[in-house]
């Protein structure tokens, strides 16, 4: 049974012209200790197959803000927005219109350079993390700044919604509505 993998998993390689790159002897010998160790596994009914992938640990919304005041968030990032030192890498010369769909795929980061939220891993957008939250709020109209000048990845902007939203609705995050002043006397029709 395992020549038959051996010759398949051959074939399937050849096909996919990598024919230059095929050392025979190491595929069948990486075949048979591939074959082995499914059969060892399937054998042990008890062993649960688990992918053995570094992940990237879950930060509690507590530990993020307590990273917000430490003296190791003050020495990475300064006075200045997360956002403020990252620069994306991309081909060419004109950057592209949208930022990447996501930097972490199946709980691994898969990017050479992530987003500044996704690249440290204690940076938690929830709604009570309001230092964080007010970095991404511009401060002259009370707007949410684009991804395209924050660099955040679609995903970590969605979510960056979602906990403004919240935000705002808890009252973590106190806006203004702007008070406009209008002169009435132009369309007041008692005064013609």
């Amino acid at each position: 049974m395992s020549i038959l993998n051996t010759l398949h998993r051959a074939g399937t390689l050849l096909r996919a012209n990598l024919i230059g790159k095929l050392d025979p002897a190491r595929a069948i010998t990486f075949s048979l200790t591939r074959s082995k160790e499914e059969n060892a596994t399937e054998s042990d009914s008890s062993a649960v197959k688990t992918p053995k992938v570094a992940r990237i640990p879950i930060i509690s919304v507590e530990t993020s803000i307590k990273y917000m005041n430490s003296d190791a968030y003050k020495q990475t990032y300064g006075d200045d927005p997360v956002w403020k030192i990252y620069r994306r890498n991309f081909k060419g010369q004109i950057p592209p219109r949208k930022t990447r769909k996501t930097c972490i795929r199946y709980g691994q980061i898969s990017t050479g350079s992530p987003c500044p939220i996704c690249r440290d891993e204690y940076l938690v957008l929830d709604h009570r993390n309001v230092k964080l939250l007010e970095q991404f709020i511009n401060k002259h109209n009370g707007s949410v700044l684009s991804y395209s000048k924050t660099n955040i990845c679609q995903r970590r902007h969605k979510q960056l919604l979602v906990a403004l939203t919240k935000a705002k609705d808890y009252g973590t995050i106190t806006f203004d509505l702007p008070i406009r002043q209008y002169d009435y006397s132009e369309w007041n029709p008692s005064n013609n």
